[in-house]
């Protein structure tokens, strides 16, 4: 069986439902660029999430913003993500899985060159770093192409648990770009190269520019990683009309609504937090341990994955939403009180809770719809649910500007759980479902 077109990374046949196929060659070739997919998601993450950390360091260190252009920053990244994966779900049928990786993954350092210049001069007017959030937001949009590139790679048996893993490590970036920032802003690692210390108001010396001159070369290595070691599938070229039709199935935008309630409450709620803890607990020690949820959620999503393949995608969906919705009441009893442990402890439960969902909340999506279908609910759900690290940053600064309080946004995101737990029980889980899952 010729596997290749001479000379190209382009595969002449793909059929993963093949048993005798999937044993003898599909399996190593599904797991070869599952590997290279999933650092440089991983990356594209890190990248989409960096504003969330450098935002908090801007004023330390001589600007002035408002904390509403602060959580701005944090947040358009998410904005331009989102709508980007519109786009780059399209991508791959149009370019080729291993193609659009390579060109995806490069033109990451278009904002982390920027961003390394930026910082050094505190007369950076905020309409540049901006440009810069925006430019960030390229990270996001890679998430749609990536997801349904290497879905298509695998059967349906197998699906959710490689889609729990190259979207739950590739979510790994988000805590990835918030332990790692604070520890390499604090020394000169890239000696003269990375550009002389900036001050902060309190006379200690940083290196901003680090947060993003430490994945310069990790992105270089990613794109040579991906032109040598990927594939583009056949049986990922549709025509945009083909591809688009899935807007006209109701269970699409079902299938959005609970995606966007998990994971754009993870990538959201992953955007915000560091914000959140530094203005409702200034003087907590807790700072350093911001990554954690976001660490942790992402950690779990693979194994929400896992796990539906084993007993279920919509009863994990239903379970799980009910952890989020009392996660996000203990979140609110504790900012009523001011109880520091308790804000903690309960966000870390919804991170996880977030990770597990997104996990399977896609697991769901190869048993609602056909397999060529798949890839495009695949991308352009996570589009939609994307949209969560814009709103829901921007959320949380309207409710504090507006009520004085962060709990105006968590009762609305309770609000969104309980309807999404409604929806589960309706269309996947009551007897005589549309759609039954099992």
């Amino acid at each position: 069986m010729q596997q290749l077109e001479k000379g190209s990374h382009a595969l002449a046949e793909w059929k993963p439902e093949d048993v005798g196929f999937w044993e003898e060659t599909g399996k190593q070739v599904a797991n070869r660029n599952l590997l290279v997919s999933v650092p440089a998601l991983t990356l594209a993450f890190i990248v989409w999430q960096m504003w969330s950390v450098a935002a908090v360091q801007l004023n330390s260190i001589g600007f002035s913003f408002t904390q509403g252009q602060l959580f701005t920053l944090a947040a358009l990244p998410g904005l331009v993500g989102a709508t980007l994966r519109f786009f780059y779900t399209f991508a791959n049928s149009i370019f080729g899985g291993r193609n659009w990786t390579i060109f995806s993954t490069s033109i990451l350092l278009l904002p982390l060159l920027g961003i390394a210049y930026a910082v050094q001069n505190v007369n950076t007017p905020y309409w540049v770093f901006m440009i810069l959030a925006a430019l960030c937001g390229l990270g996001g949009g890679n998430f749609s192409s990536s997801n349904a590139n290497i879905g298509a790679f695998y059967p349906k048996a197998k699906k959710g648990t490689a889609l729990g893993i190259n979207g739950g490590i590739g979510n790994l970036g988000v805590s990835l770009v918030q332990l790692i920032t604070p520890l390499v802003i604090t020394t000169s690692i890239f000696g003269f190269i990375g550009g002389n210390a900036l001050v902060t108001e309190t006379g200690k010396e940083i290196w901003l520019q680090n947060a993003a001159l430490l994945w310069v070369v990790p992105t270089i290595i990613l794109t040579v990683c991906a032109y040598l070691f990927m594939d583009n599938l056949p049986t990922a070229r549709q025509s945009l009309r083909e591809q688009a039709s899935v807007f006209k199935d109701k269970h699409f935008w079902i299938q959005t609504l609970l995606y966007t309630a998990a994971f754009g409450s993870f990538i959201g709620y992953a955007a915000a937090f560091p914000m959140i803890l530094k203005l409702k607990f200034p003087e907590s020690d807790l700072m350093a341990l911001a990554f954690l949820g976001a660490f942790l959620g992402a950690s779990s999503r693979p194994f929400g994955g896992w796990i539906s393949d084993k007993i279920g995608a919509a009863k994990v969906t239903l379970i799980v939403f009910g952890i989020m919705a009392l996660g996000t009441i203990s979140v609110i009893m504790a900012i009523t009180n001011s109880n520091l442990t308790m804000f903690f402890i309960s966000f870390v439960v919804l991170f996880i809770a977030t990770g597990l969902n997104s996990g399977a909340t896609f697991a769901m999506i190869p048993h609602v719809f056909v397999a060529t279908k798949t890839p495009a609910v695949v991308g352009f759900s996570a589009a939609f649910a994307a949209y969560g690290a814009f709103f829901i940053p921007k959320m949380f600064g309207w409710s504090l500007e507006l009520v004085g309080s962060f709990n105006g946004a968590l009762f609305v995101m309770l609000g969104l759980y309980a309807i999404s737990i409604a929806t589960t029980i309706y269309y996947y889980l009551r007897s005589g479902a549309e759609k039954p899952i099992r």
